[in-house]
């Protein structure tokens, strides 16, 4: 039997799991304790009902998830219009450290899923889907590259690999509030003056009552960022072959839009409008996302794949402990942006951002954190996780 829900109801479902995830974290203080994001638990609690249906009474649940792109789309295009240059003096550095750990993280995941395949006796290259692939590349590259793969003889790879990138993206939102407080607990870390001083500035802003004709003015700068950049993402990828996201493309045309409306006057973008967009539409996203995962399909995996997906866990949560947290400056800085490496390591940019957004609203602000991760996150990480993933393919094809 199979139960389709269209469109709207899908939406509805994931606004309420939304709720219903935040009620949760709100009055369960395991959850409130780790820092687990609200949709994270909504949408996995809808997607464990969908499997248990699935394997007890043989009942399917398909779900509609034609917006889930437009909300991701609509949240990087608010993420871009934050980012003043201003602020982006204060990245430097760390946005160059951040983003070279990331390489390094897409090298070492890739070494771990070959050299694991065979000790557990599988092909290099199905240990590969369990490496970059499925953890930094997430379920786009592991449907892209899986069809590659399949290609090359080697069956179901592509369903290996989108069912890793699923425990990935489980993982993802799982593991970086629990790290982050152990970092900030252990090395007392609380947020910069200037960030507070941000902060309390924001927060004198958002009491500012909005009415409808500034909030579609907002609107208006939001859609056309989005249309515009849409269009020059695929214009870019037609004429390159190289693949630009389209909300990579809306959130740097946001950020071009944001500072040349700053030169012209300052107060044309009002943040409390925009953040307020995207705060929704992030949870929105997240909440369909996890609760569209199929995990009967990654129950069904073999075991090997399940322990390789384990240990790049285990590996990147050593590692942003270890040497991320200490070459970013050992402060509350570092601690903010290790849990957005470890969302969107092992799982997607939007785990990363909502792992940041639960951190930050239990300890306090951290620019230089939402200037970096989502930067590198959405688009840097591809120079070099892409290159690595395709030398790699070839060399064991």
């Amino acid at each position: 039997m199979n139960i389709e829900i269209n469109q709207t109801i899908t939406i509805f479902l994931a606004i309420l799991l939304l709720a219903l995830g935040g009620i949760i974290v709100k009055n369960v203080k395991l959850f409130r304790h780790f820092c687990i994001p609200a949709p994270v638990v909504g949408g996995l609690l809808f997607a464990i009902v969908a499997t248990s249906l699935k394997t007890f009474l043989n009942i399917t649940i398909s779900l509609d998830t034609t917006l889930q792109g437009l909300f991701m789309l609509t949240f990087f295009t608010s993420v871009g219009l934050g980012a003043s240059f201003q602020l982006v003096k204060v990245g430097g550095k760390l946005l160059l450290i951040y983003w070279l750990l990331c390489g390094f993280l897409a090298f070492a995941q890739n070494l771990i899923g070959i050299s694991l395949a065979p000790v557990f006796g599988i092909d290099p290259l199905i240990g590969m889907m369990a490496g970059a692939i499925s953890m930094e590349g997430g379920i786009g590259a592991a449907t892209a590259f899986g069809g590659t793969i399949e290609s090359l003889g080697i069956q179901s790879a592509q369903a290996i690999g989108i069912a890793a990138a699923t425990l990935g993206l489980v993982f993802g939102g799982l593991v970086g509030g629990p790290t982050v407080k152990y970092l900030i607990n252990k090395h007392k870390l609380t947020p910069s003056k200037e960030d507070i001083e941000i902060q309390e500035k924001k927060e004198m802003e958002d009491k500012i009552e909005l009415n409808v004709a500034s909030f579609m003015k907002q609107v208006l700068i939001l859609t056309f960022c989005m249309a515009l950049g849409s269009y020059l993402g695929e214009l870019f990828s037609a004429k390159t072959g190289y693949v630009l996201p389209n909300y990579v493309g809306a959130m740097i045309v946001a950020v071009i839009v944001r500072n040349i409306l700053d030169k012209i006057n300052g107060k044309i973008i009002e943040m409390p409008s925009i953040n307020f967009i995207g705060d929704i539409t992030l949870g929105i996203f997240l909440s369909m996302a996890l609760m569209s995962i199929k995990l009967w399909e990654v129950a069904d995996l073999a075991l090997p794949i399940i322990l390789i997906v384990v240990i790049q866990v285990i590996f990147i949560i050593l590692l942003s402990i270890f040497i991320m947290f200490r070459f970013l400056g050992k402060n509350y800085d570092a601690a903010v942006m290790v849990g957005g490496f470890i969302g969107h390591g092992i799982g997607a940019t939007p785990n990363a951002m909502a792992n940041m957004s639960t951190i930050t609203a239990k300890y306090g602000p951290s620019s230089k954190a939402y200037l970096i991760v989502p930067i590198v996150g959405a688009f840097l990480i591809d120079v070099f996780a892409m290159p690595i993933i395709i030398i790699s393919i070839n060399l064991f094809k």
